[in-house]
């Protein structure tokens, strides 16, 4: 059943936007048409969660100009400590919606690596962009991949040429600086045959204020024998209401290699499916969150098996507290004709409080009968012969209890591929389950 929704801007100023921003045609159309289609489109689909009554649509401005900058030096403190200043010549940082700061080294320009802003990218290799543009989340998948498509007002396009290896990570830091204006960012990163490349991203707030949005769709692509390796540190406000929607497309041989903390203080929704389209792809995917306050997250990963001897990890551990609530939703499909394949997963949340609500749900969807699968899932509060254990170390209940946590959560923190990141993520641990 679909839901009608009243949307805050029309046919006329989408139009408008695009060709302000000089987009080639091919996205000013995407862009009307998903507009046409959001209207009617039903909300994605979040097991046992309800998400009708939150606010994914109701805002007054679309976009806020920034000023770029000629120095690291110039941006806010929160944003510096994320960055890793070795490596600061390939990095992007974008303030709402404008890229105020971009580089990449010219060792990596002369190679025909790309990585700039989104919008950019569309004007000047259009075609390319084209090329995946919506092509792993589907503009027709619900209301808010279609509202995604229509208002895209940031993000970034990373391309690896075929045959180049990009040794030092990319680094991307989105802050959200403005909560009247919703951040609707698109994230591309292709890696072409034979190639790789590291890719981390920060999404960060300077503001708490209520009913802010966000809605993130990012689309990676490993191709014939290439790698992509991503990182994200997700860490936006109490009062943003975010969904994101990150999907992974491996071509033969290819790899993508997935590290999320999902540290955002506000409700949200986040799925992560990678498809294994080669044969001999491989994926893996890395979840750590924290949930406090009253806030609720509803995560589904999915990874889905198409090519012959391909293999697919999934493993979350998310720690509860507070009045939160988490609802994880793990899924192996292994499609007719992936022989030989392997799917395996694992779930585990650990609830910090009584009121403090878990919930892990994994699931096997096996259509072939030459495989591999597996799933482990548990849902349970700190253990009290741990606990005893450490304190007869003479340790206090509080430091053993914090010493359990982050040994819950490091198989997921130790995979993060930039050590500012990982210090970050720590930090935003450390913060949360105190």
């Amino acid at each position: 059943m679909t839901i009608e929704t009243t949307l805050p801007f029309d046919k006329e100023y989408v139009r408008n936007y695009s060709q302000q921003s000089e987009e080639p045609t091919w996205l000013t159309d995407i862009r009307l048409q998903a507009l046409e289609q959001a209207e009617s489109l039903p909300l994605p689909k979040a097991e046992k969660t309800k998400i009708t009554n939150w606010n994914f649509t109701s805002f007054k401005e679309h976009t806020v100009e920034g000023s770029a900058i000629s120095s690291i030096d110039e941006l806010p403190e929160v944003v510096k400590s994320l960055i890793n200043k070795e490596n600061a010549n390939n990095l992007y940082v974008q303030q709402n919606q404008t890229a105020v700061y971009s580089e990449l080294t010219a060792e990596l320009k002369e190679q025909g690596v790309i990585f700039t802003d989104i919008q950019k990218a569309a004007k000047e290799h259009s075609d390319l962009v084209q090329k995946y543009f919506m092509q792993g989340a589907k503009v027709d998948e619900n209301r808010l991949t279609a509202l995604h498509a229509a208002l895209m007002n940031g993000g970034v396009f990373v391309y690896v040429p075929k045959n180049v290896e990009v040794k030092e990570p990319l680094q991307a830091v989105f802050v959200h600086e403005n909560a009247k204006t919703p951040l609707f960012n698109h994230v591309i990163v292709v890696a072409d045959d034979n190639s790789s490349v590291t890719y981390v991203e920060n999404y960060v707030s300077t503001t708490n204020a209520d009913e802010s949005i966000a809605n993130i769709v990012t689309e990676v692509f490993a191709n014939n024998n290439a790698k992509v390796t991503f990182g994200a540190v997700d860490y936006l406000g109490e009062g943003t209401t975010t969904y994101v929607n990150r999907r992974g497309i491996a071509g033969r041989d290819g790899r993508i290699e997935w590290a999320l903390g999902l540290m955002n203080e506000g409700n949200t929704v986040a799925e992560n499916i990678t498809h294994l389209i080669g044969d001999g792809s491989y994926g893996d995917i890395k979840t750590v969150t924290v949930g406090r306050g009253h806030q609720t997250q509803n995560l589904t990963t999915n990874i889905t098996h198409f090519g012959k001897n391909s293999e697919g990890y999934i493993l979350k551990h998310g720690v509860m507290k507070d009045s939160a609530s988490s609802i994880f939703n793990g899924i192996g499909k292994i499609e007719h004709g992936a022989s030989k394949s392997n799917a395996e997963q694992e779930s585990r949340v650990l609830m910090l409080s009584e009121k403090a609500r878990g919930d892990a749900n994994p699931i096997l969807l096996i259509d072939e009968d030459d495989v591999t699968a597996g799933h482990a899932a548990s849902v349970g509060r700190v253990d009290p012969i741990q606990l005893y254990y450490l304190m007869s170390r003479g340790i206090s209940k509080a430091e053993a209890e914090r010493l359990i946590v982050y040994g819950f959560l490091d198989p997921v923190v130790r995979e993060l591929p930039i050590e500012e990141v990982k210090k970050q993520l720590v930090e935003v641990i450390e913060r949360k389950v105190k």
